[in-house]
């Protein structure tokens, strides 16, 4: 069965179709989240509430080509909304303990994310679904919304 199949028959109240259609994606949506909550249980969390935001709304997908574009752009507006909390409720700069949770991690990695973290947010999010997530301009425009 195709994806565009799935997606009907998931707006028709399949949950195994719609279950099959979230399964197709997780690997995806997993490395989105991750490069915007850079915490496993954070990122896991977005997973979930996509899928849930997802399953009750499944009726607004109109067409179901689209669907994954929409899947990701219900996670990203999830993600914002949760580093924006997540920066509201950080303690101030001086009382976070640098020594506390050292882990060996690839130099090269922290620097990419230094660099992206110095970006203007919408350019971020381009690069990262572009070259990390591989998407072309035609569905990246369709997530973020710029045509």
């Amino acid at each position: 069965m195709t994806q565009d199949e799935l997606i009907v028959k998931a707006r028709q109240g399949d949950d195994d179709a719609f279950y099959t259609s979230i399964s197709e994606h997780k690997t995806q949506l997993y490395r989105i989240a991750y490069s915007y909550l850079p915490n496993e249980h954070e990122a896991l969390e977005a997973i979930q509430e996509t899928t849930f935001r997802a399953y009750q709304n499944i009726k607004q997908v109109k067409n179901p080509t689209y669907f994954k574009t929409w899947l990701i752009r219900i996670l990203i507006n999830y993600c914002i909304d949760t580093q924006k909390k997540n920066r509201r409720n950080q303690p101030p700069a001086h009382q976070i303990d640098q020594a506390s949770g050292i882990t060996t991690i690839n130099e090269t990695k922290i620097e990419i994310d230094e660099a992206l973290t110095r970006l203007d947010h919408k350019y971020r999010q381009i690069i990262l679904l572009k070259y990390f997530e591989d998407l072309t301009i035609g569905d990246i425009a369709l997530i973020l919304h710029r045509h």
